[in-house]
């Protein structure tokens, strides 16, 4: 714009953090109960690099029975809400995350929980759930891997 033909470089760098959750602890594992009874593990979500509030919803498994009928045996429930909020300096706050699991049914399966910001972001791609059948009692594990 003005007649000044001087050029100057400017170089640039940075690193780019996309948000993502940890879990403590890493690894859940809910006791054996009889059919149709409750069981229950809670697990502590920690964002981090989180750059604003955001709210966390889980996408849980659904099974096909033998019936071709449709079930999810798994629930989620935050007690203290699922929202994401950032301090002053940046950090974000932990979320409760209780685990349950209850069938009626004898069965076993392999499945994915899902952790998405309300951007969209897959933040823990696979947590992988267990269930193993042992008589009528049932023993779960989750066992978490990060992306």
């Amino acid at each position: 714009v003005n007649d000044n033909s001087s050029q100057h470089k400017l170089k640039l760098s940075g690193t780019l953090k996309s948000p993502r959750i940890d879990f403590h602890p890493p690894f859940l594992m809910l006791m054996p109960v009889p059919l149709d009874v409750e069981t229950q593990g809670v697990v502590t979500i920690i964002p981090q690099d989180f750059i604003r509030q955001s709210k966390i919803r889980v996408k849980l498994p659904e099974l096909e029975l033998a019936d071709g009928t449709r079930t999810c045996t798994l629930s989620v429930q935050f007690p203290e809400g699922q929202d994401i909020v950032l301090s002053s300096d940046g950090t974000a706050n932990e979320l409760i995350c209780h685990i349950s699991f209850r069938s009626s049914k004898p069965m076993s399966f392999l499945g994915e929980m899902i952790f998405i910001d309300q951007e969209e972001n897959r933040l823990l791609e696979q947590q992988t759930i267990v269930f193993l059948p042992y008589t009528h009692t049932w023993h779960c594990t989750a066992l978490i891997k990060k992306l």
